[in-house]
C-alpha cells in the first residue's frame, strides 16, 4: 500500500467546487491583471476562503497559471486553429477572426488575458510575466512552423505581425472598441497578406 497517497485521500476533502472556482479566478485574472488582483478579490470571487485557495492551488501565482491554462483549453485553441488550417495564410486569418471574437464576448471581460494579465507587472512578478511571454511566442513559433510550409513566403515576419495585431486588437477591445472594428482590423490586415 502506498502510505503518501493513503495520507492525501485520508485528508479533509475540498468544500467547493474546485473546477467553478479556478473560471471565477480565470476572469478576476483576466478583468484586472495579475498583480493587481488581490486575494481578497480571489477569495470574493471565487467564494471559497484564503486557506482554501492556498490548500487547493498552492500560492497565488499557482493558482493564476492554472487559470491561464484553463484560459487555453477548451473545444478550439490557438493549436488546433493553427494545426488545422490548410496553409499558414488560413491558419493567420482564422486566429484574427477567433481573437476578434473571444476578445468582446458577452460573458467575459474585453482583450486576451495573455496580452494583459501581466503587461503592467512589477519586478517580483517578472516570472510571470516571462512565463506568459513565452506562451505568446510558443504561438507565434507554431504559426512561423505553418507559414514556412507555404512558399514564397517571409514566415518569421508574417508570423510576428499577426501576433502584434492580435495584441493590439486585445488592446482595442479592452479600450471599448466593437467585435465589428476588430474584424475589419482582422480583414484589413489580411489584405497585406503576400499572394504565393
Amino acid at each position: 500500500m502506498n502510505v503518501i497517497s493513503e495520507r492525501r485521500r485520508t485528508g479533509r476533502p475540498l468544500s467547493f467546487d474546485r473546477d467553478a472556482a479556478l473560471t471565477q479566478a480565470m476572469m478576476v485574472f483576466w478583468r484586472h491583471g495579475y498583480e493587481a488582483t488581490s486575494l481578497a478579490d480571489l477569495t470574493t470571487a471565487m467564494g471559497v476562503t484564503a486557506p482554501s485557495i492556498y490548500t487547493a492551488y498552492g500560492d497565488k501565482k499557482r493558482l493564476f497559471l492554472e487559470a491561464v491554462r484553463r484560459y487555453l483549453s477548451g473545444p478550439v485553441t490557438s493549436d488546433s486553429i493553427i494545426d488545422e488550417a490548410p496553409d499558414g495564410r488560413a491558419a493567420a486569418a482564422r486566429l484574427l477572426e477567433t481573437a476578434a471574437l473571444g476578445f468582446t464576448g458577452d460573458t467575459t471581460p474585453p482583450g486576451c488575458l495573455l496580452a494583459s494579465a501581466a503587461i503592467s507587472c512589477s519586478a517580483e512578478a517578472a516570472d510571470v510575466q516571462a512565463e506568459l511571454a513565452a506562451i505568446r511566442r510558443g504561438i507565434e513559433d507554431r504559426l512561423r512552423r505553418k507559414i514556412a510550409a507555404d512558399r514564397g513566403t517571409d514566415a518569421e515576419a508574417l508570423a510576428a505581425h499577426c501576433m502584434a495585431v492580435v495584441q493590439g486588437m486585445s488592446t482595442l477591445a479592452r479600450d471599448g472598441a466593437s467585435r465589428g472594428k476588430l474584424l475589419e482590423i482582422a480583414s484589413i490586415a489580411m489584405r497585406a497578406w503576400p499572394n504565393a
